[in-house]
Order: C-alpha cells, then sequence, then structure tokens
C-alpha cells in the first residue's frame, strides 16, 4: 500500500471559474513532481467551479453553505490533522500565488512553525521567471498593508514584511492551532499572524511571486474591502488584548 504524502496543498475557491484552469496548471505540476496531495474547499460556488476540478482529477470538499474563506482554509487545517499529514501548504484558488514556490518554503521547516510567501521582500535571483504580470495593488491597498505591517511591528516587535499574505507553509502544531473556536471564519489575515507570534510559534518568510488575477472572489464584492479593513483592525486589537493560549 503506498505511503500517505507528507505534505496536503489546500486551496479555497468561491465562484473562481475564470482563474481556475489557470491556477492549475502549475499547481498539479507541483504536486505531481514533489509528491503532495491536493484538495480544494468549494465554498458552495454557483459557477463552474466544481466541474472544473472534477475534470482536473481535484479532490474537494464542498461546503453546504456560503462560509467564507476563514471557515474553508480551517476545514483545510481540520482534514489534515485528521488524516494525518504532517505539513500543509495553503494557497489562494485565484491564481494570485505561485505554486513553485511551495518546495523553497518547505525547505524552511521544520526550522520554523510556519512560513509565509511574502510579496514585499526583496528577491534574489529566482530559478524561475514570473509567468505574468506581478501583483503591485492599488495605493490603497498599498497602503493598508503597511499600515498592518506597522501594527503588528508595534504590537509584536516583529517584523513581517507581509502579514496579509494567504500563501503559507506549517506544521502540525500551527494546523492545530488554527484549527480553534477563535479562529476568524471571515477575514483570517494579520490578526491571525498576530495571535501565532504571542503564542511563540517560529515565523519565516520567502520572497516569492504574486500575480494580478481576475477578481472575482471573497474579498473584491460591494463593500466588502471597507469592511474588510474594519473587521480585521478589529480583530487585531481584541487579539492584543486576549490572553496567549
Amino acid at each position: 500500500m503506498p505511503a500517505m504524502p507528507a505534505v496536503l496543498v489546500i486551496f479555497p475557491v468561491h465562484n473562481e471559474a475564470r482563474n481556475l484552469e489557470r491556477m492549475l496548471a502549475p499547481l498539479l505540476d507541483v504536486a505531481r513532481r514533489e509528491g503532495y496531495a491536493l484538495l480544494a474547499i468549494d465554498d458552495c460556488s454557483t459557477d463552474e467551479s466544481p466541474e472544473i476540478l472534477r475534470r482536473h482529477g481535484v479532490a474537494a470538499i464542498r461546503l453546504v453553505e456560503n462560509l467564507g474563506y476563514g471557515a474553508a482554509v480551517q476545514t483545510g487545517y481540520k482534514y489534515a490533522l485528521a488524516n494525518g499529514f504532517e505539513r500543509l501548504a495553503q494557497l489562494d484558488g485565484d491564481g494570485q500565488h505561485d505554486p513553485r514556490f511551495i518546495p523553497a518554503m518547505l525547505d524552511r521547516m521544520p526550522e520554523h512553525d510556519i512560513v509565509i510567501g511574502s510579496r514585499f521582500l526583496a528577491r534574489q535571483e529566482a530559478p524561475f521567471a514570473p509567468s505574468r504580470e506581478l501583483y503591485r495593488g492599488t495605493p490603497a491597498r498599498r497602503l493598508g498593508m503597511r499600515f498592518y505591517r506597522l501594527l503588528v511591528y508595534a504590537m509584536t516587535k516583529v517584523r513581517i514584511a507581509d502579514p496579509t499574505s494567504g500563501f503559507l507553509v506549517m506544521n502540525r502544531a500551527c494546523m492545530r492551532f488554527l484549527s480553534g473556536d477563535d479562529y476568524p471564519h471571515d477575514y483570517p489575515d494579520a490578526d491571525v499572524i498576530l495571535a501565532l507570534i504571542r503564542n511563540r510559534f517560529r515565523i519565516s518568510e520567502v520572497p516569492v511571486f504574486m500575480y494580478r488575477n481576475d477578481a472575482t472572489g471573497w474579498l473584491h464584492r460591494g463593500i466588502a474591502p471597507l469592511w474588510y479593513v474594519f473587521k480585521v483592525t478589529l480583530s487585531l486589537l481584541i487579539t492584543a488584548l486576549r490572553r496567549r493560549g
């Protein structure tokens, strides 16, 4: 009987049909070459996303209703714990993250509990070129990222270049911590990094490519960007006041 892969790669999906085909090609290539298991968490998509996942043979958990980004990724953490995976890699289902960096991120473990793929660290010569236009963000988004970076540093004295990155790898201890009831089910972001630092998890960052995409997901509809800023800032303050544990 073949051994269980040590690494599970998860990615949440909600109405990402326009991006999935482009996202899956390099991810499947990396997973086959490195022997990773793949799992999509379909947050009740109403477009062709489920069919695209089936066509590519990607295992998926389909949530019965739209629960939000945080609930989707936490489903992946709980699945990995229950099925004995030692390490987990997380990236978004919109194609923003380049899966070719997953092996380099995993190489930082076991010296660290969680490794963040950062778009803001100075990149040394990468072994491959970007596959398309890099993401830089609007001036407002860049200002928000800088704000959270400074806020996390003010609260912890730890410098995290990209505390809002959703491109992560982690060990079982980190998965277990993030599977708790306090995990935010809508916008897990800099507040999660703050909680990890306060609970003495070892964090590192690796410079990565992040790309522009066709924005169709959780954070790009209606007033969601404004609500996101308010909610994450409030959650950061609550996390700073909460006792460790």
